[in-house]
Protein backbone atom coordinates (compact mmCIF):
# COMPACT_ATOMS: atom_id res chain seq x y z
CA UNK A 1 0.00 0.00 0.00
CA UNK A 2 1.64 3.31 -1.16
CA UNK A 3 1.27 6.34 0.79
CA UNK A 4 0.20 8.06 -2.57
CA UNK A 5 -2.89 6.04 -3.31
CA UNK A 6 -6.44 6.40 -2.36
CA UNK A 7 -6.84 3.62 -0.30
CA UNK A 8 -4.06 4.33 2.01
CA UNK A 9 -5.60 8.08 2.34
CA UNK A 10 -9.21 7.50 2.57
CA UNK A 11 -9.11 3.83 3.85
CA UNK A 12 -6.45 2.54 5.77
CA UNK A 13 -5.17 6.20 7.53
CA UNK A 14 -8.25 7.09 8.18
CA UNK A 15 -9.63 3.68 9.95
CA UNK A 16 -5.68 3.43 11.56
CA UNK A 17 -6.10 7.16 13.43
CA UNK A 18 -9.58 6.40 14.60
CA UNK A 19 -8.60 3.40 16.35
CA UNK A 20 -6.36 4.18 17.97
CA UNK A 21 -7.36 7.54 19.61
CA UNK A 22 -11.05 5.47 20.28
CA UNK A 23 -9.11 2.99 21.83
CA UNK A 24 -6.64 5.20 24.10
CA UNK A 25 -8.50 7.27 24.77
CA UNK A 26 -9.50 5.73 28.30
CA UNK A 27 -6.58 6.99 30.71
CA UNK A 28 -6.02 3.46 32.04
CA UNK A 29 -2.76 1.81 31.39
CA UNK A 30 -4.63 -1.40 29.65
CA UNK A 31 -6.43 0.81 27.22
CA UNK A 32 -3.20 2.44 26.30
CA UNK A 33 -1.26 -1.11 25.46
CA UNK A 34 -4.45 -1.97 23.51
CA UNK A 35 -3.55 1.13 21.48
CA UNK A 36 -0.56 0.25 20.88
CA UNK A 37 -1.62 -3.34 19.96
CA UNK A 38 -4.51 -1.80 17.49
CA UNK A 39 -1.08 0.11 15.37
CA UNK A 40 0.70 -2.95 15.64
CA UNK A 41 -1.61 -4.82 14.05
CA UNK A 42 -2.48 -2.02 11.44
CA UNK A 43 1.06 -2.00 10.60
CA UNK A 44 1.62 -5.57 9.55
CA UNK A 45 -1.12 -5.15 7.76
CA UNK A 46 -0.26 -2.48 5.84
CA UNK A 47 3.23 -3.97 5.33
CA UNK A 48 1.50 -7.18 4.14
CA UNK A 49 -0.79 -5.09 1.51
CA UNK A 50 2.00 -5.92 -1.07
CA UNK A 51 2.94 -9.57 -0.72
CA UNK A 52 1.23 -11.09 2.40
CA UNK A 53 4.02 -14.04 2.53
CA UNK A 54 7.01 -11.49 3.27
CA UNK A 55 5.08 -11.02 6.68
CA UNK A 56 6.61 -14.41 8.05
CA UNK A 57 10.37 -12.86 7.27
CA UNK A 58 9.49 -9.60 8.83
CA UNK A 59 8.05 -11.35 11.98
CA UNK A 60 10.93 -13.78 12.48
CA UNK A 61 13.36 -11.27 12.29
CA UNK A 62 11.01 -9.24 14.90
CA UNK A 63 11.09 -12.65 17.13
CA UNK A 64 14.82 -13.42 17.00
CA UNK A 65 16.27 -10.19 17.19
CA UNK A 66 14.25 -9.70 20.62
CA UNK A 67 14.73 -12.91 21.87
CA UNK A 68 18.35 -12.66 20.96
CA UNK A 69 18.05 -8.72 22.96
CA UNK A 70 16.97 -10.09 26.09
CA UNK A 71 19.80 -12.65 26.31
CA UNK A 72 22.00 -9.59 25.59
CA UNK A 73 20.59 -7.63 28.36
CA UNK A 74 21.45 -10.48 30.76
CA UNK A 75 24.32 -8.76 33.04
CA UNK A 76 25.81 -12.38 34.61
CA UNK A 77 26.56 -13.60 31.09
CA UNK A 78 30.31 -13.27 30.41
CA UNK A 79 31.77 -10.68 28.32
CA UNK A 80 32.91 -13.49 25.78
CA UNK A 81 29.66 -14.84 25.47
CA UNK A 82 27.50 -11.40 24.93
CA UNK A 83 30.15 -11.13 22.47
CA UNK A 84 29.34 -14.33 20.88
CA UNK A 85 25.46 -13.42 20.77
CA UNK A 86 26.23 -10.21 19.17
CA UNK A 87 27.96 -11.61 16.19
CA UNK A 88 25.74 -14.56 16.10
CA UNK A 89 22.66 -12.02 16.05
CA UNK A 90 24.60 -9.39 13.15
CA UNK A 91 25.56 -13.02 11.53
CA UNK A 92 21.88 -13.98 10.86
CA UNK A 93 20.40 -10.71 10.21
CA UNK A 94 23.05 -10.13 7.44
CA UNK A 95 22.88 -13.65 5.92
CA UNK A 96 19.36 -12.83 5.31
CA UNK A 97 19.71 -9.08 4.04
CA UNK A 98 22.86 -11.27 1.62
CA UNK A 99 20.64 -13.85 0.47
CA UNK A 100 17.51 -11.50 -0.58
CA UNK A 101 19.56 -9.16 -1.76
CA UNK A 102 22.96 -10.09 -2.98
CA UNK A 103 22.87 -13.78 -4.04
CA UNK A 104 21.68 -12.97 -7.77
CA UNK A 105 24.23 -10.17 -8.17
CA UNK A 106 27.25 -12.75 -6.80
CA UNK A 107 26.09 -15.87 -8.36
CA UNK A 108 26.00 -13.39 -11.56
CA UNK A 109 29.26 -11.68 -10.79
CA UNK A 110 30.82 -15.07 -10.27
CA UNK A 111 30.22 -16.21 -13.88
CA UNK A 112 30.93 -13.34 -15.30
CA UNK A 113 34.48 -13.71 -13.32
CA UNK A 114 34.99 -17.38 -13.80
CA UNK A 115 33.16 -17.87 -16.92
CA UNK A 116 30.64 -20.45 -15.30
CA UNK A 117 26.77 -21.17 -15.56
CA UNK A 118 26.10 -21.61 -12.09
CA UNK A 119 21.87 -21.06 -11.99
CA UNK A 120 20.22 -19.32 -9.23
CA UNK A 121 16.22 -18.48 -9.38
CA UNK A 122 15.77 -14.95 -9.44
CA UNK A 123 15.12 -13.91 -5.53
CA UNK A 124 12.45 -11.13 -4.70
CA UNK A 125 14.09 -8.83 -2.76
CA UNK A 126 10.93 -8.54 0.19
CA UNK A 127 9.76 -5.11 0.91
CA UNK A 128 11.89 -3.21 3.78
CA UNK A 129 14.46 -5.59 4.66
CA UNK A 130 17.15 -3.51 5.03
CA UNK A 131 15.06 -0.81 6.29
CA UNK A 132 13.94 -2.97 9.54
CA UNK A 133 17.06 -5.05 9.51
CA UNK A 134 19.21 -2.39 10.47
CA UNK A 135 17.54 -0.91 12.75
CA UNK A 136 17.35 -4.11 14.83
CA UNK A 137 21.23 -4.74 14.37
CA UNK A 138 20.99 -1.38 16.34
CA UNK A 139 19.60 -2.63 18.75
CA UNK A 140 21.12 -5.56 19.54
CA UNK A 141 24.32 -3.58 19.51
CA UNK A 142 23.15 -0.76 21.70
CA UNK A 143 21.86 -4.08 24.30
CA UNK A 144 25.08 -4.99 24.00
CA UNK A 145 27.06 -1.81 24.73
CA UNK A 146 24.41 -1.30 27.81
CA UNK A 147 23.25 1.52 26.46
CA UNK A 148 19.61 0.28 25.54
CA UNK A 149 16.77 -0.87 27.94
CA UNK A 150 15.27 -3.06 28.08
CA UNK A 151 11.34 -2.88 26.50
CA UNK A 152 8.55 -5.46 26.51
CA UNK A 153 7.98 -7.62 23.03
CA UNK A 154 4.96 -5.16 22.17
CA UNK A 155 6.94 -1.77 22.92
CA UNK A 156 9.72 -3.28 20.77
CA UNK A 157 7.04 -4.86 17.70
CA UNK A 158 5.88 -1.53 17.90
CA UNK A 159 8.93 0.35 17.05
CA UNK A 160 10.31 -1.99 14.07
CA UNK A 161 6.73 -1.68 12.27
CA UNK A 162 5.33 1.60 13.04
CA UNK A 163 3.64 2.03 9.75
CA UNK A 164 5.34 5.51 8.91
CA UNK A 165 8.75 4.81 8.64
CA UNK A 166 8.32 1.16 8.24
CA UNK A 167 9.18 0.95 4.22
CA UNK A 168 11.86 3.28 3.87
CA UNK A 169 12.83 4.93 6.69
CA UNK A 170 13.69 7.14 8.95
CA UNK A 171 15.73 4.34 10.73
CA UNK A 172 14.39 5.37 14.27
CA UNK A 173 15.93 4.90 17.77
CA UNK A 174 13.80 3.43 20.51
CA UNK A 175 14.65 5.68 22.92
CA UNK A 176 13.76 8.34 20.73
CA UNK A 177 10.05 6.98 20.32
CA UNK A 178 9.15 4.61 22.84
CA UNK A 179 9.39 7.59 25.51
CA UNK A 180 6.87 9.13 23.66
CA UNK A 181 4.28 6.99 23.72
CA UNK A 182 4.72 6.63 27.21
CA UNK A 183 2.86 9.91 27.64
CA UNK A 184 -0.52 10.18 28.49
CA UNK A 185 -1.08 12.79 25.49
CA UNK A 186 -0.69 10.68 23.21
CA UNK A 187 -3.28 8.69 23.32
CA UNK A 188 -5.70 11.82 22.90
CA UNK A 189 -6.93 13.39 19.77
CA UNK A 190 -4.94 16.77 19.22
CA UNK A 191 -6.41 19.09 16.33
CA UNK A 192 -3.34 21.02 16.51
CA UNK A 193 -1.42 17.55 15.77
CA UNK A 194 -3.62 16.32 13.36
CA UNK A 195 -3.54 19.80 11.25
CA UNK A 196 0.43 20.01 11.81
CA UNK A 197 0.86 16.49 10.34
CA UNK A 198 -1.97 16.75 7.66
CA UNK A 199 -0.16 19.92 6.31
CA UNK A 200 3.27 18.32 6.09
CA UNK A 201 2.24 14.85 5.03
CA UNK A 202 0.50 16.97 1.88
CA UNK A 203 3.58 18.91 1.54
CA UNK A 204 5.17 15.77 0.89
CA UNK A 205 2.77 14.19 -1.48
CA UNK A 206 3.06 17.56 -3.53
CA UNK A 207 6.54 17.11 -3.95
CA UNK A 208 6.36 13.32 -5.12
CA UNK A 209 3.18 13.80 -7.50
CA UNK A 210 3.88 17.17 -9.23
CA UNK A 211 7.86 17.65 -8.82
CA UNK A 212 9.10 14.22 -8.60
CA UNK A 213 7.11 11.94 -11.16
CA UNK A 214 6.66 14.60 -13.40
CA UNK A 215 10.42 15.86 -14.19
CA UNK A 216 10.94 12.19 -13.83
CA UNK A 217 10.17 11.63 -17.63
CA UNK A 218 13.10 13.18 -18.56
CA UNK A 219 15.61 11.08 -17.04
CA UNK A 220 14.20 8.29 -17.77
CA UNK A 221 14.07 9.38 -21.75
CA UNK A 222 17.94 10.04 -21.71
CA UNK A 223 19.01 7.10 -19.35
CA UNK A 224 16.66 4.60 -21.46
CA UNK A 225 17.97 5.81 -25.06
CA UNK A 226 22.01 5.96 -23.53
CA UNK A 227 21.07 2.15 -22.39
CA UNK A 228 20.04 1.32 -25.76
CA UNK A 229 22.97 2.84 -27.50
CA UNK A 230 21.78 6.02 -28.49
CA UNK A 231 24.50 9.20 -28.05
CA UNK A 232 23.17 11.62 -26.61
CA UNK A 233 24.04 15.38 -27.31
CA UNK A 234 25.51 17.42 -24.28
CA UNK A 235 21.92 19.08 -23.82
CA UNK A 236 20.27 15.71 -23.01
CA UNK A 237 23.13 14.31 -21.15
CA UNK A 238 22.69 17.02 -18.68
CA UNK A 239 18.70 17.06 -18.95
CA UNK A 240 18.64 13.42 -18.00
CA UNK A 241 21.60 13.92 -15.19
CA UNK A 242 19.74 16.98 -13.85
CA UNK A 243 16.34 15.40 -13.80
CA UNK A 244 17.06 12.33 -12.21
CA UNK A 245 18.79 14.65 -9.63
CA UNK A 246 15.73 16.84 -8.96
CA UNK A 247 13.72 13.71 -9.34
CA UNK A 248 15.38 11.72 -6.22
CA UNK A 249 15.71 14.90 -4.41
CA UNK A 250 11.84 15.82 -4.33
CA UNK A 251 11.06 11.94 -3.77
CA UNK A 252 12.92 11.37 -1.02
CA UNK A 253 12.28 14.88 0.54
CA UNK A 254 8.52 14.01 0.03
CA UNK A 255 8.71 10.39 1.33
CA UNK A 256 10.49 11.72 4.07
CA UNK A 257 8.00 14.86 4.67
CA UNK A 258 4.83 12.08 4.63
CA UNK A 259 6.71 10.09 7.21
CA UNK A 260 7.33 12.94 9.76
CA UNK A 261 3.43 14.25 8.67
CA UNK A 262 1.67 10.40 9.29
CA UNK A 263 3.89 10.56 12.60
CA UNK A 264 2.70 13.78 14.05
CA UNK A 265 -0.93 12.87 13.26
CA UNK A 266 -0.60 10.03 16.02
CA UNK A 267 1.72 13.12 18.09
CA UNK A 268 4.83 10.99 17.44
CA UNK A 269 7.35 13.23 16.63
CA UNK A 270 10.52 11.34 14.23
CA UNK A 271 13.80 13.19 13.52
CA UNK A 272 14.77 14.41 10.54
CA UNK A 273 16.22 12.98 7.47
CA UNK A 274 16.53 14.91 4.71
CA UNK A 275 17.44 18.52 5.03
CA UNK A 276 17.90 20.60 1.96
CA UNK A 277 21.35 18.57 0.87
CA UNK A 278 21.53 20.28 -2.51
CA UNK A 279 22.48 23.73 0.01
CA UNK A 280 25.47 21.76 1.32
CA UNK A 281 28.51 23.67 1.19
CA UNK A 282 31.05 20.32 1.04
CA UNK A 283 30.54 17.21 0.62
CA UNK A 284 30.84 16.69 4.51
CA UNK A 285 27.94 19.02 4.74
CA UNK A 286 25.80 17.30 2.05
CA UNK A 287 25.92 13.30 4.50
CA UNK A 288 25.11 15.47 6.85
CA UNK A 289 21.66 16.66 5.49
CA UNK A 290 20.91 13.19 2.55
CA UNK A 291 19.12 10.76 4.44
CA UNK A 292 20.51 11.62 8.18
CA UNK A 293 19.52 8.42 9.90
CA UNK A 294 21.33 6.34 7.28
CA UNK A 295 24.48 8.21 7.70
CA UNK A 296 24.26 8.30 11.56
CA UNK A 297 23.76 4.76 11.46
CA UNK A 298 26.86 3.85 9.42
CA UNK A 299 28.49 6.37 11.66
CA UNK A 300 27.87 5.22 14.95
CA UNK A 301 27.58 1.16 13.68
CA UNK A 302 30.37 0.73 11.16
CA UNK A 303 32.60 3.94 10.58
CA UNK A 304 33.16 4.22 14.75
CA UNK A 305 33.68 0.49 15.44
CA UNK A 306 36.47 0.30 12.68
CA UNK A 307 38.32 2.88 14.58
CA UNK A 308 37.01 5.83 13.04
CA UNK A 309 39.43 9.16 12.84
CA UNK A 310 41.42 7.53 16.06
CA UNK A 311 43.82 5.88 14.53
CA UNK A 312 45.75 8.03 12.12
CA UNK A 313 44.95 10.18 8.63
CA UNK A 314 45.73 6.76 6.85
CA UNK A 315 43.02 4.86 8.66
CA UNK A 316 40.40 7.36 9.38
CA UNK A 317 40.49 7.78 5.00
CA UNK A 318 40.41 3.66 4.59
CA UNK A 319 37.40 3.60 7.15
CA UNK A 320 35.50 6.44 5.34
CA UNK A 321 36.12 4.32 2.01
CA UNK A 322 34.84 1.16 3.69
CA UNK A 323 31.92 2.71 5.40
CA UNK A 324 30.97 4.35 1.99
CA UNK A 325 31.95 1.42 -0.32
CA UNK A 326 29.47 -0.93 1.91
CA UNK A 327 26.46 2.26 2.18
CA UNK A 328 27.00 2.17 -1.50
CA UNK A 329 26.28 -1.67 -1.70
CA UNK A 330 23.58 -1.13 0.62
CA UNK A 331 21.99 0.10 -1.41
CA UNK A 332 21.53 -1.96 -4.52
CA UNK A 333 23.34 -5.56 -6.11
CA UNK A 334 25.30 -3.86 -8.57
CA UNK A 335 28.57 -2.63 -9.71
CA UNK A 336 27.37 0.68 -10.18
CA UNK A 337 26.07 1.63 -6.12
CA UNK A 338 29.77 -0.04 -5.62
CA UNK A 339 31.66 2.53 -7.93
CA UNK A 340 29.05 5.42 -6.60
CA UNK A 341 29.55 4.50 -3.06
CA UNK A 342 33.72 4.50 -3.56
CA UNK A 343 33.25 7.74 -5.96
CA UNK A 344 31.64 9.28 -2.24
CA UNK A 345 34.48 7.97 -0.15
CA UNK A 346 36.81 9.46 -2.56
CA UNK A 347 35.25 12.83 -2.25
CA UNK A 348 35.18 12.40 1.47
CA UNK A 349 38.96 11.91 1.69
CA UNK A 350 39.39 14.66 -0.36
CA UNK A 351 36.89 17.14 1.41
CA UNK A 352 38.63 16.11 4.80
CA UNK A 353 42.24 16.66 3.05
CA UNK A 354 41.01 19.51 1.85
CA UNK A 355 39.97 20.99 6.02
CA UNK A 356 42.84 19.82 7.00
CA UNK A 357 45.45 21.83 4.64
CA UNK A 358 43.62 24.81 5.44
CA UNK A 359 43.32 24.26 9.13
CA UNK A 360 47.17 23.75 8.82
CA UNK A 361 47.51 27.02 6.69
CA UNK A 362 45.47 28.96 9.69
CA UNK A 363 42.10 29.04 8.25
CA UNK A 364 39.28 29.55 10.19
CA UNK A 365 36.88 27.47 8.61
CA UNK A 366 32.96 28.48 9.77
CA UNK A 367 34.03 32.27 8.54
CA UNK A 368 34.66 31.62 5.36
CA UNK A 369 33.49 34.49 2.93
CA UNK A 370 30.66 34.10 0.59
CA UNK A 371 32.28 33.88 -2.29
CA UNK A 372 34.17 30.52 -1.14
CA UNK A 373 30.92 29.05 0.76
CA UNK A 374 29.63 29.81 -3.00
CA UNK A 375 32.47 27.49 -5.04
CA UNK A 376 32.13 25.10 -2.48
CA UNK A 377 28.26 24.77 -3.28
CA UNK A 378 29.20 24.53 -6.82
CA UNK A 379 31.59 22.30 -6.72
CA UNK A 380 29.47 19.93 -3.74
CA UNK A 381 26.57 19.98 -6.68
CA UNK A 382 27.99 19.17 -9.47
CA UNK A 383 29.83 16.34 -7.65
CA UNK A 384 26.56 15.06 -6.11
CA UNK A 385 25.05 15.19 -9.75
CA UNK A 386 27.95 13.12 -11.50
CA UNK A 387 27.97 10.81 -9.01
CA UNK A 388 23.97 10.61 -9.29
CA UNK A 389 24.76 9.35 -13.22
CA UNK A 390 26.19 6.32 -11.96
CA UNK A 391 23.70 5.59 -9.15
CA UNK A 392 20.70 5.87 -12.18
CA UNK A 393 22.58 4.15 -15.38
CA UNK A 394 21.67 0.51 -15.75
CA UNK A 395 25.49 -0.18 -15.81
CA UNK A 396 28.58 1.32 -16.04
CA UNK A 397 28.97 1.46 -19.97
CA UNK A 398 25.64 3.43 -20.12
CA UNK A 399 26.95 5.86 -16.75
CA UNK A 400 30.25 6.29 -18.59
CA UNK A 401 28.33 6.86 -22.37
CA UNK A 402 26.56 9.52 -20.34
CA UNK A 403 29.28 11.12 -18.75
CA UNK A 404 31.24 11.35 -21.59
CA UNK A 405 28.25 13.41 -23.07
CA UNK A 406 28.15 15.51 -20.60
CA UNK A 407 31.83 16.02 -20.48
CA UNK A 408 31.42 17.05 -24.45
CA UNK A 409 32.67 14.09 -25.79
CA UNK A 410 30.07 13.93 -28.20
CA UNK A 411 30.03 17.28 -29.28
CA UNK A 412 28.38 21.09 -27.84
CA UNK A 413 25.26 20.97 -28.80
CA UNK A 414 23.16 23.39 -26.54
CA UNK A 415 19.31 24.59 -26.39
CA UNK A 416 17.97 25.93 -29.55
CA UNK A 417 16.67 29.08 -27.65
CA UNK A 418 20.45 29.87 -26.58
CA UNK A 419 21.35 30.44 -30.07
CA UNK A 420 20.53 34.29 -30.17
CA UNK A 421 22.33 34.66 -27.17
CA UNK A 422 25.46 32.19 -27.62
CA UNK A 423 25.91 32.23 -31.62
CA UNK A 424 29.36 33.25 -30.99
CA UNK A 425 30.15 30.06 -29.92
CA UNK A 426 29.99 28.54 -33.25
CA UNK A 427 33.44 29.47 -33.75
CA UNK A 428 34.57 27.28 -30.96
CA UNK A 429 32.27 24.06 -32.45
CA UNK A 430 29.16 24.62 -30.75
CA UNK A 431 25.99 23.81 -32.52
CA UNK A 432 22.48 24.62 -31.39
CA UNK A 433 20.48 21.27 -31.76
CA UNK A 434 20.66 20.11 -28.52
CA UNK A 435 17.69 18.35 -28.30
CA UNK A 436 17.29 15.43 -30.83
CA UNK A 437 14.46 13.09 -31.48
CA UNK A 438 15.81 9.99 -30.95
CA UNK A 439 15.84 10.41 -27.22
CA UNK A 440 12.32 12.70 -27.28
CA UNK A 441 13.34 15.53 -24.42
CA UNK A 442 10.93 18.77 -24.70
CA UNK A 443 13.13 20.87 -24.73
CA UNK A 444 10.64 23.79 -23.71
CA UNK A 445 9.77 21.07 -20.41
CA UNK A 446 12.32 20.06 -19.57
CA UNK A 447 14.64 23.64 -19.34
CA UNK A 448 11.74 25.20 -17.64
CA UNK A 449 11.28 22.84 -15.15
CA UNK A 450 14.36 21.64 -14.71
CA UNK A 451 15.27 25.64 -13.94
CA UNK A 452 12.01 25.96 -11.55
CA UNK A 453 12.93 22.63 -9.43
CA UNK A 454 16.67 24.14 -9.30
CA UNK A 455 15.15 27.00 -7.84
CA UNK A 456 13.13 25.98 -5.62
CA UNK A 457 15.70 23.03 -4.21
CA UNK A 458 18.61 25.44 -3.75
CA UNK A 459 16.46 29.09 -2.50
CA UNK A 460 13.38 28.11 -0.48
CA UNK A 461 13.14 27.08 2.49
CA UNK A 462 12.72 23.36 3.33
CA UNK A 463 9.27 21.88 5.18
CA UNK A 464 10.50 22.45 8.19
CA UNK A 465 11.54 25.59 8.56
CA UNK A 466 8.08 26.12 6.44
CA UNK A 467 6.66 24.91 9.73
CA UNK A 468 8.79 27.07 11.93
CA UNK A 469 8.08 26.54 15.56
CA UNK A 470 5.34 24.41 14.98
CA UNK A 471 8.10 22.08 13.36
CA UNK A 472 6.93 18.30 14.52
CA UNK A 473 10.65 17.01 14.05
CA UNK A 474 13.04 15.58 17.12
CA UNK A 475 15.80 18.34 15.93
CA UNK A 476 15.46 21.11 13.77
CA UNK A 477 16.79 21.81 10.35
CA UNK A 478 20.64 22.88 9.81
CA UNK A 479 20.76 26.55 9.99
CA UNK A 480 21.13 28.15 6.51
CA UNK A 481 24.11 31.02 5.23
CA UNK A 482 21.13 33.17 3.84
CA UNK A 483 21.33 37.27 4.26
CA UNK A 484 19.34 38.57 7.50
CA UNK A 485 16.50 39.81 5.09
CA UNK A 486 16.37 36.83 3.19
CA UNK A 487 15.00 34.68 6.32
CA UNK A 488 12.98 37.75 7.19
CA UNK A 489 11.18 37.12 4.11
CA UNK A 490 10.57 33.84 3.92
CA UNK A 491 9.80 34.28 7.68
CA UNK A 492 6.75 36.12 7.23
CA UNK A 493 5.65 33.17 4.70
CA UNK A 494 6.33 30.51 7.23
CA UNK A 495 3.08 28.39 8.29
CA UNK A 496 0.87 29.40 10.74
CA UNK A 497 -2.93 28.13 11.77
CA UNK A 498 -5.28 30.67 9.50
CA UNK A 499 -7.74 30.66 6.18
CA UNK A 500 -4.95 31.48 3.53
CA UNK A 501 -2.54 28.53 4.97
CA UNK A 502 -5.80 26.26 5.04
CA UNK A 503 -6.60 27.36 1.48
CA UNK A 504 -3.06 26.61 0.08
CA UNK A 505 -2.43 23.20 1.88
CA UNK A 506 -6.09 22.43 0.42
CA UNK A 507 -4.77 23.28 -3.55
CA UNK A 508 -1.61 21.01 -2.78
CA UNK A 509 -4.06 18.44 -2.00
CA UNK A 510 -6.81 18.98 -4.89
CA UNK A 511 -3.77 19.31 -7.36
CA UNK A 512 -1.91 16.00 -5.72
CA UNK A 513 -4.69 13.77 -6.14
CA UNK A 514 -5.47 14.50 -9.87
CA UNK A 515 -2.38 13.36 -10.52
CA UNK A 516 -3.66 9.45 -8.71
CA UNK A 517 -3.94 8.34 -12.32
CA UNK A 518 0.03 8.00 -12.22
CA UNK A 519 0.45 6.92 -8.80
CA UNK A 520 4.38 5.56 -8.66
CA UNK A 521 5.98 3.98 -5.86
CA UNK A 522 8.85 5.95 -4.31
CA UNK A 523 12.50 5.28 -5.69
CA UNK A 524 13.97 4.37 -1.97
CA UNK A 525 11.59 1.28 -2.00
CA UNK A 526 13.95 -0.63 -4.30
CA UNK A 527 16.66 -0.04 -1.38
Amino acid sequence: MLFNSFEFLFAFLPVALLGFFLIGRDRQPIAQRRAILWLVVTSLFFYAWWNPANLALLGFSVIFNYCLSRQLGQAERSPSTRKLLLSFGIFVDLALIGYFKYANFFVDTVNQTARTEFHLAKIALPLAISFFTFQQIAYLVDTYRGTAQRYKFLEYTLVVTFFPHLIAGPIVRYQDILPQFAKESVYRFSGQCFSIGLTVFMAGLFKKMVFADRISGFANAAFGAAAQGVSLTFSEAWAGALSYALQLYFDFSGYSDMAIGLAYMFGIRFGINFDSPYKAISIIDFWRRWHITLSNFLRDYLYIPLGGSRQGTFRRHLNLMITMLLGGLWHGAGWTFVVWGGLHGAYLVINHQWRSLRRSLGHDLHQDPAWLRGMGWLTTFLAVVISWVIFRAHNLQTAGAILGAMLGMNGLALPQFLEARLGFLRSVGATFDGFTVNVGISQQYAVFGIAILLAIAWFTPNTQQWMGRYSPTLDQPIAANHPVWFEQFWQKLSWHPGKVWSAIVALLTAVSLLCFTRVSEFLYFQF
